[in-house]
C-alpha cells in the first residue's frame, strides 16, 4: 500500500529520457503519418472498455486521442504530441496529422543531432521559434484567396478525395454566404444531405408537443408570427396577459422564447388545442451570458425587445410593439427556425460590425467561434449537413472526414489557401537551403532542422503513396514554383490549376503548435513521473 501523503517518484535524466521522449514520439508518430493525404491508410481503433463498435478512420487527431503508452515516460511524449493535435485541431479544424509529422520531425532531427552539444541548446531552439515566424510570414505571402472551385477543390481533398461531399460542402458554403455557418450534424437516415436556412437557428425546441401542428414532420410551423424574447420565469399566465389579449382578439400566431412554468405551458397548449390558437413556446438558447447576447441579437434581428429581469424590464408592460416580427417560424423536437420577414436594416448591419470587430480582437478559439455563430444568426444563413451511413462504424469514419473538410473550407476562407501535398513547406524549406550559407553556429543548425522537417510532409504524402520522394524532388526542384505532383492524376504541373490545394491558415497552425511542443520536448533534460511500483515493508 502508499504510504498516507507519500506519493513516490521516478526520475531519469538526460540522455535516457530524451531516448524514452524519442521512442513515444515515434509510436504515435507512426500511427497517425499513416493516414497522410490521398493514399494515407484508415487505422483501426477498439473503443475504451470495449464499451462501443470499433472506430475506422483517416482522422489524425482521432488517431491521436486514441493513443496512450504503457510506459509512462513514453506517454508523456505521447501527450505532448496529442496537445498538437488538439491545438492544430482548434484553431483550425484540420491539418493535426501534418503537425504531428512536423513536430516528430523536429523533434527526432534535435533530439538525435549530435553536434547540437557543441550548441547552447537554448540558442538553438531560439532560432528555430525566429525562423518559424519567417515561415509563417512567408507561407502568407505564398497564398492565394479561394473561389468557389477551389472551395470544391478544398473540401474534396479534405473529405479524402471524396468529390461528392466536396460539392455537398461546397454547395452549402456557397447558399449560406460569407458570414453564414455550416455545421454537421449525424442523419438519422442513411442518406448524406445538407439543409440551408436563410434566417435564425436556435438549438432549442417545442416545451410540448401538443404545440405540434405538422404531425408528418412533428413540427410547429407557424406564418407571419410575433416574437417574446425574454429572460424572466414565466410563472403565471396573468403575466404576459397584456400581450396575449391581442394576440388573441386578433388571432395572430406567437413564439415565446422564455422560460414557462409547466402550468403556463400547459395553458397555451390546451389553447392550441381546444381553441386552435397559434401559440409555441421554447426555451432560451444556450447558458449564462451567451443566451443573453443571442436573445439580443434575434430582438435586434427581429426587430423587437429583449426584457431582461437584471435590467428590471416588467413584463406587465409590455405591448405588442415590443414583439419581434417573423414571416415563418419552423420549431422541432430540437431546434427553432425563425424566418425573418424583412431585409436586414440599419441595426442588424451596426451589430455585425461590432461582432465582426470582437471577432478580430479575441483570441480564445470557442469564442471565436460564438461570435462566428452569432454573426451568421444575424446575417441570416445557416446550413447543416447531415451526415447518414449503412452502419455506425461507417457514420462515424464519414462523418470525422465531413467534419475535417468543413472545418478547412471554414479556414481557407479566413486566410487564403496554399499549393497543397506537402508543397508550400517544401519550398520553404529550399528557400531556407538557399540562405544558410550565410548563416553560422546555433542559428545555422536550427536553420538545418527546420529545412530538413518542412520536407517531411511532402515525403510522406508520396510514401504513403508508394512514390519515391527523391525521384519527384529530383524533378520538381528545378521547375517553377507552384509546381508539384498530383498523385490522383499521375501528373506534375501546378498545383493551383491542378486543384491540389491547402488552406493557409491549417498549414500555418499545423507548423505553429508542432514547433511549440517540439521545443518543449528540445528542452527537456529531466523527468519526473509517478512511481508505478515500489517495495514496501
Amino acid at each position: 500500500m502508499n504510504p498516507s501523503g507519500y506519493n513516490p517518484k521516478d526520475l531519469i535524466f538526460d540522455d535516457v529520457a530524451r531516448g524514452k521522449l524519442i521512442a513515444g514520439i515515434e509510436k504515435i508518430a507512426k500511427a497517425v503519418k499513416s493516414t497522410l493525404g490521398p493514399m494515407g491508410q484508415t487505422v483501426l481503433i477498439e473503443s475504451p472498455e470495449h464499451t462501443q463498435s470499433v472506430t475506422i478512420t483517416k482522422d489524425g487527431v482521432t488517431v491521436a486521442k486514441s493513443v496512450d503508452l504503457l510506459d509512462p515516460v513514453e506517454n508523456l511524449a505521447v501527450r505532448i504530441m496529442k496537445d498538437a493535435a488538439n491545438s492544430t485541431a482548434s484553431s483550425a479544424g484540420d491539418g493535426t496529422t501534418t503537425a504531428i509529422v512536423l513536430a516528430e520531425a523536429i523533434a527526432t532531427l534535435g533530439l538525435n543531432e549530435e553536434s547540437l552539444r557543441d550548441y547552447d541548446k537554448t540558442e538553438v531552439i531560439r532560432h528555430i521559434q525566429k525562423w518559424t515566424d519567417a515561415t509563417i510570414k512567408r507561407l502568407a505571402t505564398m497564398s492565394k484567396k479561394l473561389t468557389k472551385s477551389k472551395m470544391r477543390d478544398v473540401a474534396t481533398i479534405s473529405a479524402n478525395n471524396d468529390r461528392e461531399i466536396g460539392e455537398l460542402i461546397t454547395d452549402a458554403y456557397t447558399q449560406v454566404g460569407v458570414d453564414g455557418i455550416v455545421t454537421v450534424e449525424k442523419s438519422m437516415t442513411e442518406e448524406t444531405y445538407s439543409e440551408v436556412t436563410h434566417g435564425i437557428k436556435i438549438d432549442r425546441g417545442y416545451s410540448s408537443n401538443l404545440f405540434v401542428n405538422n404531425q408528418k414532420k412533428d413540427e410547429c410551423i407557424m406564418e407571419n408570427v410575433y416574437v417574446m424574447m425574454t429572460d424572466h420565469p414565466i410563472e403565471n399566465i396573468l403575466q404576459i396577459e397584456g400581450i396575449l389579449k391581442p394576440i388573441v382578439e386578433n388571432r395572430a400566431a406567437l413564439l415565446i422564447i422564455g422560460n414557462c412554468s409547466q402550468g403556463v405551458t400547459n395553458t397555451l397548449a390546451a389553447n392550441v388545442v381546444k381553441n386552435g390558437l397559434k401559440f409555441c413556446s421554447v426555451i432560451p438558447p444556450q447558458f449564462g451570458y451567451k443566451s443573453h447576447e443571442l436573445m439580443s441579437d434575434m430582438a435586434v434581428a427581429l426587430g423587437g425587445k429583449y426584457f431582461q429581469e437584471g435590467m428590471g424590464d416588467d413584463l406587465s408592460l409590455m405591448t405588442i410593439d415590443d414583439l419581434g416580427v417573423a414571416s415563418k417560424v419552423i420549431v422541432g423536437t430540437g431546434s427553432t427556425v425563425i424566418i425573418r420577414e424583412s431585409e436586414k436594416d440599419d441595426a442588424v448591419i451596426e451589430r455585425v460590425k461590432e461582432l465582426e470587430v470582437q471577432y478580430s480582437n479575441t483570441t480564445t478559439p470557442n469564442e471565436k467561434k460564438f461570435i462566428k455563430e452569432r454573426i451568421a444568426c444575424l446575417n441570416g444563413g445557416i446550413g447543416v449537413i447531415y451526415v447518414g451511413g449503412n452502419s455506425d462504424v461507417e457514420q462515424k469514419e464519414k462523418f470525422d472526414r465531413i467534419d475535417d473538410a468543413v472545418c478547412a473550407v471554414r479556414s481557407a476562407q479566413e486566410e487564403g489557401i496554399v499549393a497543397g501535398g506537402g508543397l508550400a513547406l517544401f519550398e520553404c524549406s529550399e528557400h531556407l537551403n538557399s540562405v544558410l550559407p550565410t548563416f553560422s553556429g546555433a542559428e545555422s543548425q536550427a536553420i538545418e532542422i527546420l529545412m530538413e522537417a518542412y520536407q517531411a510532409p511532402f515525403r510522406q504524402i508520396l510514401e504513403n503513396a508508394g512514390k519515391d520522394p527523391n525521384e519527384m524532388i529530383s524533378y520538381i526542384i528545378y521547375k517553377d514554383s507552384n509546381t508539384g505532383y498530383n498523385l490522383k492524376t499521375g501528373e506534375y504541373g501546378d498545383m493551383f490549376d491542378m486543384g491540389v490545394v491547402d488552406p493557409l491558415k491549417v498549414t500555418k497552425n499545423a507548423l505553429k503548435n508542432a514547433v511549440s511542443v517540439a521545443t518543449t520536448i528540445l528542452s527537456t533534460n529531466a523527468i519526473v513521473t509517478m512511481a508505478r511500483s515500489y517495495e514496501t515493508e
